[in-house]
Protein backbone atom coordinates (compact mmCIF):
# COMPACT_ATOMS: atom_id res chain seq x y z
CA UNK A 1 0.00 0.00 0.00
CA UNK A 2 2.64 2.69 1.15
CA UNK A 3 4.57 1.93 -2.04
CA UNK A 4 1.84 2.46 -4.38
CA UNK A 5 1.57 5.58 -2.67
CA UNK A 6 4.80 6.48 -2.81
CA UNK A 7 5.45 5.85 -6.90
CA UNK A 8 2.15 7.69 -7.10
CA UNK A 9 3.03 11.03 -5.11
CA UNK A 10 6.98 10.00 -7.45
CA UNK A 11 5.27 10.68 -10.42
CA UNK A 12 3.04 13.53 -9.49
CA UNK A 13 6.86 14.99 -9.00
CA UNK A 14 8.38 14.30 -12.41
CA UNK A 15 4.68 15.64 -14.00
CA UNK A 16 4.76 18.99 -11.99
CA UNK A 17 8.68 19.25 -12.72
CA UNK A 18 8.20 18.39 -16.47
CA UNK A 19 5.38 20.56 -17.00
CA UNK A 20 6.58 23.97 -15.30
CA UNK A 21 9.37 24.27 -17.94
CA UNK A 22 6.50 25.24 -20.64
CA UNK A 23 4.39 27.07 -18.52
CA UNK A 24 7.30 29.75 -17.06
CA UNK A 25 8.25 30.88 -20.49
CA UNK A 26 7.39 33.73 -21.48
CA UNK A 27 5.56 34.75 -24.69
CA UNK A 28 7.67 36.31 -27.09
CA UNK A 29 6.56 40.12 -27.24
CA UNK A 30 5.97 40.73 -30.98
CA UNK A 31 5.97 44.16 -31.87
CA UNK A 32 3.61 45.28 -34.98
CA UNK A 33 4.45 48.85 -35.35
CA UNK A 34 6.72 51.75 -34.49
CA UNK A 35 6.95 55.22 -33.75
CA UNK A 36 9.78 57.43 -33.23
CA UNK A 37 10.61 59.86 -30.71
CA UNK A 38 12.96 63.04 -30.09
CA UNK A 39 13.43 63.27 -26.59
CA UNK A 40 16.43 66.00 -26.19
CA UNK A 41 19.15 64.24 -27.43
CA UNK A 42 17.87 60.73 -27.46
CA UNK A 43 15.62 58.67 -30.08
CA UNK A 44 12.86 56.74 -28.79
CA UNK A 45 11.67 53.87 -30.63
CA UNK A 46 8.19 53.28 -29.05
CA UNK A 47 6.80 49.56 -29.98
CA UNK A 48 3.41 48.81 -30.02
CA UNK A 49 1.84 44.69 -30.11
CA UNK A 50 -1.32 45.61 -31.50
CA UNK A 51 -2.06 48.17 -34.01
CA UNK A 52 -4.53 49.82 -33.96
CA UNK A 53 -4.96 50.42 -30.73
CA UNK A 54 -8.51 49.49 -30.01
CA UNK A 55 -10.32 50.59 -25.79
CA UNK A 56 -10.24 47.93 -23.31
CA UNK A 57 -8.05 45.40 -25.36
CA UNK A 58 -4.65 44.54 -23.29
CA UNK A 59 -1.30 45.53 -25.52
CA UNK A 60 2.33 45.85 -24.99
CA UNK A 61 3.98 49.05 -24.99
CA UNK A 62 7.76 49.21 -25.18
CA UNK A 63 10.10 52.05 -25.49
CA UNK A 64 13.94 51.34 -26.40
CA UNK A 65 15.92 54.68 -26.25
CA UNK A 66 18.99 54.03 -29.43
CA UNK A 67 22.03 53.00 -27.38
CA UNK A 68 19.72 50.84 -24.44
CA UNK A 69 18.69 51.84 -21.42
CA UNK A 70 21.77 50.64 -19.07
CA UNK A 71 22.68 54.17 -18.34
CA UNK A 72 19.76 56.26 -18.81
CA UNK A 73 16.48 56.61 -16.76
CA UNK A 74 13.48 58.15 -17.22
CA UNK A 75 9.71 59.19 -16.44
CA UNK A 76 6.47 58.40 -18.42
CA UNK A 77 3.49 60.69 -18.47
CA UNK A 78 0.39 59.34 -20.16
CA UNK A 79 -2.68 61.58 -21.35
CA UNK A 80 -5.57 60.99 -22.76
CA UNK A 81 -9.42 60.84 -21.63
CA UNK A 82 -10.66 59.82 -18.34
CA UNK A 83 -6.77 59.69 -16.93
CA UNK A 84 -5.05 61.76 -14.55
CA UNK A 85 -2.13 62.78 -15.14
CA UNK A 86 0.18 60.56 -13.28
CA UNK A 87 3.88 60.44 -14.02
CA UNK A 88 5.50 56.92 -13.60
CA UNK A 89 9.58 55.86 -14.03
CA UNK A 90 10.41 53.96 -16.94
CA UNK A 91 10.67 50.45 -16.07
CA UNK A 92 12.23 47.47 -17.94
CA UNK A 93 8.92 45.22 -19.51
CA UNK A 94 9.12 42.14 -17.96
CA UNK A 95 9.65 40.36 -21.50
CA UNK A 96 11.51 42.15 -23.14
CA UNK A 97 14.44 42.86 -20.71
CA UNK A 98 16.34 45.03 -22.88
CA UNK A 99 13.68 48.39 -23.09
CA UNK A 100 11.73 49.92 -21.13
CA UNK A 101 8.00 49.09 -20.83
CA UNK A 102 4.45 48.52 -20.22
CA UNK A 103 2.67 44.54 -19.94
CA UNK A 104 -0.25 44.04 -21.38
CA UNK A 105 -1.81 47.76 -20.75
CA UNK A 106 -5.46 48.62 -22.07
CA UNK A 107 -7.07 52.06 -21.77
CA UNK A 108 -10.34 52.50 -21.61
CA UNK A 109 -12.13 55.19 -23.48
CA UNK A 110 -11.52 55.71 -27.04
CA UNK A 111 -9.87 59.04 -28.38
CA UNK A 112 -6.21 60.50 -28.38
CA UNK A 113 -3.59 59.89 -25.97
CA UNK A 114 -0.23 61.35 -25.15
CA UNK A 115 3.06 59.83 -23.83
CA UNK A 116 5.87 62.65 -22.54
CA UNK A 117 8.77 60.65 -22.13
CA UNK A 118 11.64 62.64 -19.69
CA UNK A 119 14.81 60.88 -20.42
CA UNK A 120 18.32 61.11 -17.72
CA UNK A 121 21.52 59.79 -19.12
CA UNK A 122 25.18 60.66 -20.47
CA UNK A 123 24.21 63.06 -22.93
CA UNK A 124 21.69 65.24 -20.21
CA UNK A 125 18.26 65.72 -20.11
CA UNK A 126 15.65 65.39 -22.53
CA UNK A 127 12.25 65.12 -23.43
CA UNK A 128 9.48 64.55 -25.70
CA UNK A 129 6.25 63.78 -26.65
CA UNK A 130 4.06 61.06 -28.64
CA UNK A 131 1.13 62.66 -29.68
CA UNK A 132 -2.47 62.07 -31.33
CA UNK A 133 -1.88 58.10 -30.47
CA UNK A 134 -5.51 57.52 -31.59
CA UNK A 135 -7.71 54.62 -29.38
CA UNK A 136 -10.60 53.40 -31.18
CA UNK A 137 -13.65 51.89 -29.98
CA UNK A 138 -13.85 48.21 -27.79
CA UNK A 139 -13.76 45.53 -30.30
CA UNK A 140 -17.15 43.73 -30.70
CA UNK A 141 -20.67 43.71 -29.40
CA UNK A 142 -21.09 46.67 -26.63
CA UNK A 143 -20.01 45.38 -23.26
CA UNK A 144 -23.27 45.32 -21.32
CA UNK A 145 -24.07 42.61 -24.61
CA UNK A 146 -21.30 40.71 -23.50
CA UNK A 147 -21.90 40.67 -20.04
CA UNK A 148 -25.57 39.73 -20.73
CA UNK A 149 -25.06 36.78 -22.92
CA UNK A 150 -21.81 35.57 -21.10
CA UNK A 151 -24.63 35.24 -17.87
CA UNK A 152 -27.08 33.22 -19.76
CA UNK A 153 -25.44 29.79 -18.83
CA UNK A 154 -25.29 30.68 -14.86
CA UNK A 155 -28.84 31.94 -15.21
CA UNK A 156 -30.16 28.84 -16.58
CA UNK A 157 -27.79 26.55 -14.08
CA UNK A 158 -30.01 28.47 -11.43
CA UNK A 159 -33.33 27.94 -12.56
CA UNK A 160 -32.07 24.37 -13.28
CA UNK A 161 -31.40 23.81 -9.84
CA UNK A 162 -34.80 25.37 -8.50
CA UNK A 163 -37.00 23.55 -10.14
CA UNK A 164 -34.82 20.43 -9.59
CA UNK A 165 -35.04 21.82 -5.67
CA UNK A 166 -38.85 22.43 -5.80
CA UNK A 167 -39.48 18.51 -7.68
CA UNK A 168 -37.51 16.91 -5.04
CA UNK A 169 -38.36 19.15 -1.90
CA UNK A 170 -34.94 17.41 -0.02
CA UNK A 171 -35.86 18.30 3.16
CA UNK A 172 -39.29 16.53 2.82
CA UNK A 173 -38.26 13.31 1.62
CA UNK A 174 -35.64 13.30 4.79
CA UNK A 175 -38.74 14.01 7.19
CA UNK A 176 -40.92 11.31 5.13
CA UNK A 177 -38.51 8.70 5.80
Amino acid sequence: MTRRILVALATLVVLALVTAGPAAAYAPVNIVHTERVQAGPYAVTVGFSTWPIRAMRSLDFTFAPEGGIADKSGTLTVRGPGLKDRTRPLVRHPRKRDSWGLDVKAYDDPGDYSFTFAIDGPQGHGEGVLDHVRVLDQPGPPLALSWVVGSLPLVGLLVFVAVVWRRTRPGRVALAL
